[in-house]
């Protein structure tokens, strides 16, 4: 249960910023469609939430040993683990997504936003 919810909980995290920082994206290019390679910026950040959530899923499975070894405080140790990650890669991807999307439209009103990039 650990590792599912690592995986699961950061892969949507990463869709839910992979999107809205998209939709920023488009409806910046239909202003400047010049700043559109500068503004994937999010979209990359939003991705490599995902890959946090694969890392530490396959880290809990590696761990898993066979039943006598494996006690329930390492089964609650690991969901735990697996749990807390899964929850904050869910809230990083909702903040990506969110200041992603104002950072992107804000870079199409003032092209000086995010310094020389």
């Amino acid at each position: 249960m650990g590792s599912a919810s690592a995986i699961s909980l950061s892969a949507i995290g990463a869709a839910y910023g992979t999107a809205k920082s998209g939709l920023g994206i488009s409806a910046m290019a239909v202003r400047k469609p010049e700043l559109i390679m500068k503004s994937i910026i999010p979209v990359v950040m939003s991705g490599i939430i995902a890959i946090y959530g694969l890392v530490v899923a396959v880290l809990i499975v590696n761990a898993i040993d066979k039943p006598p070894n494996y006690t329930l405080f390492a089964g609650f140790l690991h969901f735990g683990s697996g749990l807390s990650v899964g929850l904050s890669g869910l809230a990083a991807g909702f903040a990506i997504g969110i200041v992603g999307d104002a950072g992107v439209r804000g870079t199409a009103q003032q092209q000086k936003l995010f310094g020389n990039l």
